[in-house]
């Protein structure tokens, strides 16, 4: 069990993925290294999968190196918490800021680490 409340860093990306997701697997990268920057100013993540089976749920995390919180019902796109983010496709990220609000969404690459940098500045 884990509580959004209690993993909101200065700024958090809310990071809803999936093993069989390609975008996904191939913007991982992108996110580890944003991560390994930015961690110790207060970024934190949180992985939310849209996965069915666990192995390679965690298979996937293991081999892509990522290193923080994830949860998952295991429900496909039945997942409870995509659904209160109105989730329709993945990648799908949601940056939001120490009090929890959303202030950007699906943002990649160097637009991703680019908002974070802004929003940690404040």
């Amino acid at each position: 069990m884990v509580s959004l409340k209690e993993s909101l860093g200065k700024v958090t990306i809310v990071d809803f993925w999936a093993s069989w997701c390609g975008p996904c697997r191939k913007e991982n990268p992108n996110v580890v290294a944003i991560y390994k920057e930015l961690h110790s100013k207060g970024l934190n993540i949180i992985g939310v999968s849209l996965d069915k089976e666990k192995s390679k749920w965690t298979e996937a995390i293991a081999k892509d190196g990522l290193t923080w919180t994830h949860v998952s019902n295991l429900k496909f796109w039945d997942e409870p918490i995509a659904a209160q983010y109105h989730v329709e496709s993945i990648p799908a990220t949601f940056i939001l800021d120490a009090s929890g609000k959303v202030v950007a969404q699906d943002l990649r690459g160097p637009e991703l680490k680019a908002k974070i940098i802004e929003l940690l500045a404040k």
